[in-house]
């Protein structure tokens, strides 16, 4: 096992055991895995993925379960053993930045793909594949990730869609009013 190897499995191992997305990205930070972390960031999954430190992450960005930030590919592997390519060509793994700017939500499931820049003020919706740049004041989904809103409009809505203050759940923990309150809405949408 290599420095490199080592390296992401203990601090995998490490992330492992950080209860809270908000300590997990402090630890990224303190221990420079990434190329920077801003201030206020969350994050979900726990693996560090490779070509860590070719990720940057603005401030108050949330990557929620299972997003992956893929800096890389292995298809140098399949073209360095082609037949077709066998006359003393070498290929490179293919190796890419991945930036993320200010106030950014990725979804869960979503995979942001190597050189992809996400600007400021955008949602990325779950299951995205994100292959090409998102400008700022976006609202992306789809495979591949295209623009179907602006940031400015979904929170608007967002803040037109509340629940009310006083049942407000308390961490994850729904009460029995929330939860009736939520089905009797969903009822009021569906039926």
């Amino acid at each position: 096992m290599n420095k490199v190897q080592f390296y992401r499995i203990w601090h995998t191992i490490r992330l492992c055991m950080i209860f809270g997305s908000d300590k997990r990205a402090e630890y990224i930070r303190k221990h420079h895995i990434f190329h920077s972390v801003g201030e206020g960031c969350t994050v979900m999954e726990r693996k560090v993925p490779l070509c860590s430190q070719l990720i940057s992450l603005g401030n108050n960005v949330h990557l929620a379960s299972k997003v992956s930030l893929i800096s890389h590919d292995a298809i140098h592997l399949m073209l360095n053993k082609s037949y077709i390519f066998s006359g003393g060509d070498f290929y490179h793994e293919n190796i890419g930045c991945i930036e993320i700017g200010d106030n950014v939500f990725v979804g869960a499931n979503t995979i942001i793909l190597p050189d992809v820049r996400i600007g400021s003020n955008v949602v990325i919706a779950a299951g995205a594949v994100v292959n090409k740049d998102i400008p700022d004041n976006s609202v992306a989904a789809g495979v591949p990730a295209r623009i179907i809103g602006k940031f400015d409009i979904l929170a608007t809505k967002r803040l037109q869609s509340r629940y009310p203050d006083e049942l407000a759940p308390k961490g994850h923990n729904i009460t029995s009013e929330l939860e009736k309150w939520m089905w009797d809405k969903f009822s009021e949408i569906h039926y």
